[in-house]
Parts: C-alpha cells; sequence; structure tokens
C-alpha cells in the first residue's frame, strides 16, 4: 500500500510541476526582451559570484561519479572548475546580447480584399530537457528557453544532481526580481526515473521534450513521448580524405576532430581515406593520432599500410565511441566514400577534405546531414561556432528543427490576420 501511494504522490508532485511550468509559460509569451535579458545577466553576475557554492556541490558529484562507472570522457564533461564557470557566465551574456526572436515579422503582406496578413514568430510553451552528465546543459537550456519565451522543465542525470540543484538555485534566484514567474525554470527535485515517464505522458501540459544523452536514453524518451521530441540518436560523424589534398592540413583537421574533445556528439568517429592517397598519407596521420593515445581500428587495406590497427569489425563502422577510438576505412572514390557514409552516417556532421572544388561541391550536394564541412573539422558543428551562441542541442531531425538548435529552433509562429469586417464569401 505505500508503495502506491508513493507512486501516486510522484504523479501528483509531476502533474502540479508541470502545471506550474504550463501557467508560466502564457506570462513567459508577453515578458519583454528587457526583462529577460536583466535575467540573463543577473544570473551571469550571480554564477560568478557564487562559483564556490556551485564547485563545493560539483565535487560531491564527482567524487560519486566512479560509483555510477563514468569514464574519464563523462566525468570531464561533469566537471565544473572556475574557468568553466566563467565560460558558462559568458554564454549567458552572450544570449543576453542576442535578438529577441519573440515577436519578430517573418512574412506580412495584404491580401485583395483588405486583409493585413502577418506571420509572427512567437514561443512554443513548455519545453521539458531531459539530459546527463552535463551541468552546463542546465544553464545553457534554461537560458534558451526563457530568452525565447519559453518555460523549461529541466531534468539532469542523478549523476550531476548537486552540481545541477546548485546551478537551479543561482537562476532562480534572480527570477522574480526581474519580472519573471518563477516557475519559469523549474529543476525535478529528484532522481527517481519514473518522474520523467509521467512528464512524458503530459501533452496538454509539455510542448516539446528534448533529450541530450546517450542514445539509450534518446530512445527511451522517443518511445514514451506523447509530445513532440527533438533529437539525434548518434554523432557516428565521419571525415573523408580525398585524392586532391593537403595532406598537412588533414592530418591537424583529424587529430582535432578526434581528439579535442573525444567525448562529444561532432567528434569524428571514422576516417575515410581515398587509396590513391592512403600509403602517404595513413602513416602520417596514425602516427600523430596515437601520439594522442588514439586507439585505431582499420579495415585490411588501411591495414596493411599501417599494421599497428587493430581489426575494425562490422559493428565499427556504425559506433559512436565517444573515446579516443577512430575506425578507419581506404575507398576507392568519393562515390564510395558517400555510399559508406550513406549507409553508417548518422545525419550528424560530415566532412571532406579536398582542393578539388568539384568534388568539394559534389560533397556538399550529395550527403544528407545536419552539417557538411569542407576541410574543416566537424568539432564546428556547434551552435556558439556557428554563429548561434549556446545551443540546446544538435537535431539529426529534417521537422521541425535541423543542426544546433538555438533561439529560433525554439519557437513556432502564429498568423495574425486583421480586417475591418471582412466576411468570406
Amino acid at each position: 500500500m505505500s508503495q502506491v501511494i508513493e507512486v501516486d504522490q510522484l504523479l501528483q508532485d509531476s502533474r502540479e510541476l508541470a502545471d506550474r511550468a504550463k501557467a508560466a509559460a502564457r506570462r513567459m509569451a508577453i515578458v519583454s526582451g528587457a526583462a529577460k535579458d536583466a535575467w540573463l545577466k543577473r544570473s551571469a553576475q550571480a554564477l560568478v559570484e557564487r562559483a564556490a557554492e556551485v564547485i563545493e556541490a560539483n565535487a560531491r558529484d564527482i567524487a560519486a561519479a566512479p560509483g555510477y562507472g563514468l569514464t574519464a570522457a563523462a566525468i570531464d564533461r561533469l566537471t565544473l572548475n572556475p574557468k568553466r564557470i566563467e565560460e558558462m557566465a559568458k554564454g549567458l551574456l552572450e544570449i543576453a546580447a542576442q535578438t529577441d526572436p519573440i515577436g519578430e515579422v517573418i512574412t506580412s503582406s495584404r491580401r485583395p480584399n483588405g486583409l493585413q496578413v502577418t506571420q509572427v514568430r512567437v514561443p512554443l510553451g513548455v519545453i521539458f530537457m531531459i539530459y546527463e552528465s552535463r551541468p552546463n546543459v542546465t544553464l545553457d537550456a534554461a537560458a534558451l528557453c526563457v530568452k525565447s519565451g519559453n518555460a523549461a522543465i529541466l531534468r539532469g542525470g542523478k549523476e550531476a544532481i548537486h552540481s545541477n540543484r546548485a546551478l537551479h538555485r543561482v537562476l532562480a534566484d534572480e527570477l522574480a526580481s526581474c519580472g519573471l514567474p518563477e516557475a519559469a525554470v523549474q529543476l525535478v527535485p529528484t532522481t527517481d526515473r519514473a518522474v520523467v515517464g509521467h512528464l512524458l505522458r503530459m501533452p496538454d501540459r509539455i510542448d516539446l521534450a528534448i533529450p541530450r544523452g546517450g542514445e539509450s536514453l534518446i530512445r527511451r524518451v522517443v518511445d514514451e513521448a506523447e509530445m513532440p521530441v527533438l533529437k539525434h540518436y548518434q554523432g557516428n560523424c565521419h571525415i573523408y580524405v580525398d585524392a586532391e589534398v593537403d595532406q598537412a592540413m588533414a592530418v591537424r583537421i583529424v587529430v582535432n576532430a578526434k581528439t579535442q574533445r573525444p567525448g562529444v556528439c561532432n567528434a569524428a568517429e571514422t576516417l575515410l581515406v581515398h587509396r590513391d592517397v592512403a600509403a602517404s598519407f595513413l602513416p602520417r596521420v596514425a602516427e600523430a593520432l596515437i601520439a594522442q593515445g588514439v586507439e585505431l581500428r582499420g579495415d585490411e587495406s588501411s591495414r596493411q599500410i599501417v599494421p599497428i590497427m587493430s581489426v575494425a569489425e562490422p559493428s565499427d563502422w556504425d559506433t559512436e565511441y565517444l573515446e579516443k577510438i577512430l575506425a578507419i576505412g581506404v575507398v576507392d572514390s568519393i562515390d564510395a566514400a558517400m555510399t559508406h557514409i550513406a549507409r553508417h552516417g548518422s545525419g550528424h556532421t560530415e566532412a571532406i577534405l579536398t582542393r578539388d572544388l568539384a568534388s568539394a561541391r559534389r560533397f556538399v550536394d550529395e550527403v544528407d546531414s545536419s552539417a557538411v564541412v569542407v576541410n574543416a573539422s566537424t568539432r564546428f558543428n556547434d551552435g556558439g561556432q556557428l554563429g548561434l551562441g549556446a545551443e540546446i542541442g544538435i537535431s539529426t531531425d529534417k521537422y521541425h528543427a535541423r543542426g544546433p538548435c538555438g533561439l529560433r529552433e525554439l519557437t513556432s509562429t502564429k498568423w495574425v490576420v486583421y480586417g475591418d469586417g471582412q466576411i468570406r464569401e
């Protein structure tokens, strides 16, 4: 009986949290841009002033991380320090400096019957953000949701619960003084996974769910959500080195794409090399990658050139490693490379390194991905790097948003029609 009461209470608490968010969303839709920006600026200042409080909370999560089985890359994503907190505060200020998307006129015209028809940008409403061991997402998601006129429900992973609570306190303490509803940014207070399921079954209260984390989390949200989901399953990103290429440049790019932050979704996971340059390029890039601690898994052709590589299994071509492992294959042509990417890619980020403009144009036109990069690292598929400021995630969907999702991707549109007595005949 007590277990039934506990489940009922959890459901009731979830409903009340969602109801508060829905009420806050109605108010957020008409909050001024000045009030939203004031909150972002005050939150940035408070974050710096309360850095010691946040770092102390984060230390509790770091101490518990081995018990959750977190990898070194996952612990890196979890860790907060003064430099990262300063960067997070800077990110809030950058969002404040962006143009408020709400009320933007997308198109406007006067119809022959005299009706004035306008399409304007409006908030989505309530956004439920579910994420894992990245406490910075607490700030990014809250900031982007508020700036775009939405209410946010945030649910981080248990491995970051103390960090997320501390960051949420910083944000929540500044809401009322800036004229924003206190429920505009709410953190799910419990780590009980059942709450996620309850909230995902509330499409009457929540307008959009955004999972950000591993594939298992994302698939669970997609399976259970009764509202739209903005997502990507994997970042199985490829780099193709063409026959005509600046090899020194290509080595720098490949090493950066794999090692700069291997645990993120836009890190390279597979390297494809044209057979005409494989014999000269692969030893150079392998030496540079191995020096950075990367494990190389190659097909038969690449292992004939660099025997130190381990054997790439069929599953390697479909794996998002999120660590210092790289699959390497030799291909006979750009067509073979694009066929491989079409078969194994996840639609996240694909890059070509080439001096041949025709090859670059073909790759850009024919590869289906949220971002296609020419002669640069896959790591540039990022909201900040592409000029969007902070992002709430990278979508591999084609509807309603694709690629890095910033402010405009967290909005919808409304048609506004002004008349002076027209009726439809």
